[in-house]
């Protein structure tokens, strides 16, 4: 067959007048160009023809993932690896065996039939793993990655094929001293080589998948799960910035999935309000009687009284001793009562999970009562609406209860306390001034003293001030003798 091309070529050139007496002459080069524009032809005229035949059966079929299989990119290469097949098949007849020239583009040829399959099989990859990301059984495994895996492969592949082909040597030796250089590869890709193996373990575990919300706080990192690819983990925050984190670090690093919470159905919500232990009392009969108009506790307290009763009843304890030796109620215990009932009817939960009222270990800030409870959604938005409409009502109905919040003093309490405590603080005056007759001469420090508690502040002073005198008049020889330190009893 060589031999009929070759003589079908130098035809072709006797014909154009184009030859050439050296073997590697410029006729040659005419005759490899001639080849190479039939062959762009050839290529042209394949994807006419095959591309949009195998297109149109494609279209007309039920399945989808044929679609997909034969898309354009793909035919398109598969029609590249055809022409460079006519290529490698035709080229050799155009240049004389042993000719420098053959053996160049020979070389080249061999270098683009690798090119041209790799490509090919690169997108038969990426067209496969399409596919099966679109299968329910494929939804939680990270497909980016697999197929950055597989083509990485593929690419490694190629390349040992050219450089091969270029230095005219086995691909064998070349493997040879990649397995002497394995210590060097791996410290070039180990990126790449961790990110596989976590990308395997995430989807081997079920530990992560495309959509779902994590928070990596070590990182900065609370939003959605957009890519999971070999080297990177895509995530979108709420506030619609991106973070970028190797997947190793999911697998070293701890981090949270709020999938399953998303699944559940509900949401937790577990906050506390720290109540004032000095509010907590027995219930008086004022109490319970104010207690017995609310509907959400009404049948609990008369219930519990009647048990009470009942109880104090049987072990003779009279209501002399009922403080100390009988059963009461206690303010905090119907609040707790009260806000079970609440929750149960008042508030949208998940009535099929856990729903309590507790007390928390009590603290220099008060006794933590803890509202532990799900919402029936997992919306952001109605979550936080729900959790804020609870706290609001717990806040606002505490007082009818007898209790209180604890909280720290704030500006306005320390500022109220120091115009009520402050030595100079001035009451007042109730009525106008009114005239009076000049005070003697000959008044008694005593007289004068005796006044001067009436006004003032009602801070026990350990040295109370001295009394003052008007400007014009002026103190006698035996009050000016008196010792500095003497004050009124």
């Amino acid at each position: 067959m060589q031999t009929h091309l070759k003589r079908w070529t130098d035809s072709l050139l006797e014909w154009l007048g184009a030859t050439s007496a050296a073997d590697d002459g410029w006729d040659r080069w005419v005759a490899f160009a001639l080849v190479v524009l039939a062959a762009v032809l050839f290529d042209l005229l394949l994807r006419l023809g095959i591309v949009r035949g195998v297109r149109k059966l494609v279209t007309r079929t039920r399945a989808k993932w044929d679609d997909t299989l034969f898309s354009v990119p793909v035919l398109n290469r598969m029609c590249h690896i055809l022409s460079a097949i006519l290529l490698a098949v035709v080229l050799p007849g155009v240049f004389e065996e042993k000719s420098s020239g053959r053996v160049i583009v020979m070389r080249l040829m061999q270098v683009y039939i690798v090119v041209t399959v790799f490509r090919f099989v690169s997108a038969l990859l990426y067209a496969a793993f399409h596919i099966a990301a679109s299968r329910p059984a494929w939804q939680n495994k990270p497909i980016k990655g697999l197929r950055q895996t597989a083509q990485g492969i593929a690419l490694l592949i190629c390349t040992i094929l050219i450089v091969s082909i270029l230095l005219d040597k086995s691909p064998a030796i070349l493997l040879t001293g990649l397995g002497a250089s394995a210590a060097v590869l791996m410290l070039i890709f180990r990126d790449s080589i961790l990110g596989f193996v976590s990308g395997i373990q995430l989807s081997a575990n079920d530990m992560l998948k495309v959509g779902d919300w994590i928070s990596v706080p070590k990182y900065g990192a609370d939003g959605n799960v957009e890519e999971v690819s070999l080297t990177t983990v895509k995530i979108r925050n709420w506030d619609n910035t991106l973070v970028m984190l190797p997947p190793y670090l999911l697998t070293t690093d701890s981090f949270t999935n709020w999938h399953a919470m998303q699944l559940s159905g509900g949401r937790r919500v577990m906050r506390s309000v720290s109540i004032d232990m000095t509010s907590v009392r027995f219930c008086t009969p004022e109490m319970l009687d104010h207690y017995r108009t609310i509907d959400l506790i009404k049948d609990y307290v008369e219930e519990t009284e009647r048990r009470i009763e009942a109880y104090n009843a049987a072990h003779g304890i009279g209501a002399a001793e009922r403080r100390v030796n009988g059963l009461h109620q206690t303010n905090l215990g119907v609040f707790r009562a009260y806000l079970v009932r609440y929750l149960r009817n008042e508030v949208p939960v998940n009535k099929d999970m856990t729903l309590m009222v507790r007390q928390l270990q009590p603290t220099e800030t008060g006794l933590p009562m803890q509202l532990y409870f799900f919402t029936d959604t997992v919306v952001w938005v109605d979550y936080e609406g729900i959790q804020s409409d609870v706290f609001d009502h717990v806040l606002a109905v505490i007082p009818e209860f007898g209790l209180r919040v604890f909280q720290n003093p704030s500006g306005e309490d320390v500022a109220s306390l120091r115009n009520v405590f402050s030595p100079n603080a001035q009451t007042p005056p109730q009525t106008p001034p009114q005239a009076s007759p000049p005070a003697s001469s000959q008044a008694s420090p005593q007289a004068s003293s005796q006044a001067a508690p009436q006004n003032a502040p009602p801070l026990h002073a350990s040295r109370p001030a001295a009394p003052q005198r008007p400007q014009a008049e002026q103190p006698a020889p035996e009050e000016a003798k008196a010792p500095a330190s003497a004050s009124p009893e």
